[in-house]
């Protein structure tokens, strides 16, 4: 297995992002549209927060994975009751571009966390997941 391989070659770059400003409902639409769990909040391109599917459905008393549209009524009106800051990890940890794959794989482990923002000169350039991780894993196997 390589040694010294650099998370750039298995993140996702430009990721989708949220808005500080941007409503839970935004939030929950980019979920569904784009089938992922992670969402990085910026700044511009300073990340600030990082909103996890996972925190929806803490607030939410419907599954907001799903397309019932009784459910549509009350999460709206408990999505209306926070904003993205208020359900957001602030300040989350960060890596840069140079951190090794083993240095992820460490940070993802250690601190049981599913995705990590990756940045360059204190700018958000990428997201890597344990899926990522996982994928990379088992392409060393073929």
């Amino acid at each position: 297995m390589k040694q010294r391989v650099s998370v750039m070659q298995i993140m996702t770059s430009k990721p989708v992002v949220l808005n500080i400003k941007d409503t839970l409902d935004e939030a929950e639409r980019l979920f569904k549209k784009h089938n992922i769990r992670h969402i990085p909040v910026v700044d511009g391109k300073k990340i600030i927060g990082m909103l996890s599917l996972t925190d929806l459905l803490r607030i939410s008393f419907a599954d907001v994975a799903t397309d019932d549209n009784d459910n549509d009524v009350v999460e709206a009106v408990v999505y209306n009751m926070f904003t993205i800051p208020q359900v957001m990890t602030k300040t989350p940890m960060t890596v840069d571009v140079s951190t090794s794959i083993r240095e992820v794989a460490e940070i993802l482990a250690r601190e049981s966390f599913h995705a990590l923002p990756v940045t360059e000169a204190g700018e958000l350039v990428g997201i890597v997941t344990t899926t990522d991780l996982i994928n990379y894993l088992l392409l060393q196997y073929y």
